[in-house]
Formats: structure tokens, sequence, C-alpha cells
């Protein structure tokens, strides 16, 4: 059932991005620069090498333009013609403080998000590359960052600091802020037994529902932690549920299948599965659900460098706990539900730690394109 594309890097692959045109055409970057653009079928339309060779951390198709694909590599993100990999038609250099760890577009392609090594969380202008906002809330790695559908100036982000947070664009402080850690260590200490390790919740990749009000944020405790956003948007619910029995990488609405509550998710357990969440009680608050946690890291090539900026993670957060209780005020008088037990509707074993998924329709079948320590794409139906 799985199909191999392969023969399209020499390095590990680190993420992977869709088109949105009517021609779909896939991308993806890896480690020392590598960016290859794919058709459906897996062929390789073109291929480049960016200058420097720093990593290819993020790659995004602009919405409205699909003839624009934006490249993260070192802190710079490079603009690139899908169709002709001849060089940059921009360059945005020092695009982010530090290395950039993800990008994101809003619906109009006017803005674009980065995220970086520092923390903050840079708005540029498009085209052009001015920066119009820097966002400085977290206190470790930015590591994901999404723009909320029908909602241009709305931006969530979460990071290393455990935190997600939710931006209006017209003002620099975060309009929540919910920490993972307090909400685990509220649920988890009586479930901890003696000698029990738990991996904290740093928040690697965060998604919000094509609806808008619902985000999912894929945590190194091995689980998805859901919110829902209400009126005037105040986080009015969250919650989580056990997907992994390792660090969670990766999470990703999908908005191609029977109603917009459908998440795909990706482990260093080497397991990608498909959740139904239409009836889990964050996103049809009626019934309430059950709670856990459990241990590891995510497999990209930064891994080793964010491994040692934990270690002073639990200072941080407890530090910025003290400053941002305002924001964590309005996100603390949110219901806090429990985890309901029914599994996901379809599981794969992958075989090699998850570094990126991509669900996406290929040629009239719902898909998902994963993205591994290896050099090759691996692409899985979703029937």
């Amino acid at each position: 059932m799985a199909r191999q594309w392969s023969e399209g890097h020499s390095t590990s692959i680190l993420c992977v991005g869709v088109s949105m045109g009517p021609e779909t055409l896939i991308a993806s970057g890896s480690e020392g620069g590598e960016v290859t653009v794919w058709s459906q079928e897996g062929t390789i339309v073109g291929r480049i090498t960016l200058s420097g060779e720093e990593d290819s951390t993020s790659v995004v198709f602009s919405p409205s333009a699909p003839n624009q694909l934006f490249v993260a590599h070192g802190d710079a993100v490079s603009v690139l013609d899908p169709r002709s990999l001849k060089g940059p038609v921009e360059e945005y250099q020092a695009a982010g403080e530090e290395e950039i760890n993800a990008l994101a577009l809003n619906e109009t392609s006017s803005a674009l998000a980065v995220a970086d090594d520092s923390g903050a969380v840079r708005v540029l202008e498009v085209p052009g590359g001015k920066v119009c906002r820097t966002l400085r809330r977290h206190t470790n790695i930015c590591s994901s960052v999404a723009f909320r559908p029908h909602r241009p100036n709305n931006l969530v982000s979460a990071g290393l600091d455990m935190q997600v947070m939710l931006w209006g664009l017209q003002k620099t402080r975060p309009l929540w802020t919910l920490n993972l850690q307090d909400v685990a260590e509220e649920e988890g200490d009586q479930q901890q037994r003696p000698g029990q390790l738990f991996n904290p919740p740093l928040a690697h990749c965060v998604s919000v529902s094509s609806c808008g009000n619902i985000l999912g944020c894929a945590a190194e405790d091995g689980r998805v932690h859901l919110m829902r956003i209400g009126s005037g948007s105040k986080l009015e619910q969250h919650g989580a549920f056990k997907a992994h029995s390792q660090g969670a990488s990766q999470a990703h609405f999908v908005n191609f299948l029977s109603h917009p509550y459908w998440l795909i998710t990706g482990g260093n357990d080497s397991q990608v599965a498909l959740w139904d969440l239409s009836k889990h009680p964050v996103v049809a608050p009626e019934g309430k659900i059950q709670k856990t946690a459990p241990h590891r890291r995510k497999g990209k090539s930064k891994a080793k460098r964010k491994e040692q900026s934990q270690e002073k993670t639990k200072t941080d957060a407890q530090k910025d706990e003290a400053e941002g209780s305002d924001e964590a005020g309005a996100a603390g008088s949110a219901e806090e539900v429990t985890e309901d037990k029914s599994g996901p509707k379809l599981s794969i074993s992958h075989g090699d730690k998850v570094n990126w998924l991509c669900p996406t329709v290929l040629k009239g079948e719902p898909s998902v394109i994963v993205a591994d320590q290896s050099s090759s794409l691996t692409v899985y139906p979703l029937s």
C-alpha cells in the first residue's frame, strides 16, 4: 500500500509542504539546504541546494499564489518558483533572529510568520519581507506557528517552553497563554507510579482546524493537547488525548475528509495515526473524558542542541509563569476536560521516527506523505 518517493534528497528530509493550486505540487526540504519539488505521482519536478547549505527546516506554498514557495534555511527565507528552481526569486536575509524552525502564511499571503530558536515570532510583510511585528514571549525555542483560518490577524505559536499562545497581530502580547506543563501536572500527579518517568510536554507542532476554532498541539509527553477558541478569541476549553507511546512530533488537521475534525499525528514511536475528534469533548462539549502521559524526543537534525535547551526549560517556564500571569488568567478560566479512550481510526507502523507529516489528496486519493530520518518520502493512503 505504501509508496516510496526516492532520489530527491541525499540527506534526512525535515519538512514537506503541498500547493493549493489546480495542479498539486509537493515540496520537501532536507538537511544541507536541499529542496525538491515533486508531482502528485512522485516524479521529481526540480531540485536545488540553497546557498549556505543550512538545513531546510520549513517549506510553505503561498495559498494565493501557488507559483511561490517559501523555504526557511538558517535564519533566512528564500522565495522560489517551484516550476523553475534556478534560484531564489526573492531572499529575506536575517528573517529570523536565530535559526528558523517554522513558517506560516496567512490566507491572503500578505503576512509570513517566522518562528525561531530565540523563541521570537516575527511577522514579515509579503512581498518584500519587511518585519512588521516581533512577538516575544516564549522563553525557549519556538518550534511551530500557524495562522487561524478566516482570521488573518490571529496567530498561534508553540514552543519548547511548553507554552501555546494565541496572538492578535495588533498587539505584541498574547491574547492568552496555556502552559502545558501546568495542565499535565494537574492531571498527572495522581496517575504517576513510583519510579515512572514522564517527559515534559515540550510543544513541537501546532495546527488549526479549517473552522479556525480548534487547535491541536503535538507534545513530547506523547499527547496531543486540544484547545477550543470561543467568542472574543478566548480560550474556552482545553484537554488532551494520548496519541503516542513516545514524544508526538507532528499533528495536522486534515481538511479534505468528511468533517474538519480529523487529525493526523506522528511520533518518535514510529507510528502514524488518524483520529476522528468530532466527538471529543473539547470539540463537541457534551460528554466528559480521561488523561495520561509518557516519554521521548523529536528526531530532527537539531535534536541534540534542543535537548540541551530542555535543561533550562523548567526554570524558564516557572519564571515566565510569574511574569505572564495576566494571559495565564485568561487561559486559566477555561474549562478543562479529560480524554476519551477511543483509539485512532487508522494506525500505521511506519518503522522510523516521524520528522514531518503532510496530509493531501494525490490523484483523487486521500493520502499522507511521511518524512522520517531517511532521504526518501513514504506515501500512505488514508482509506
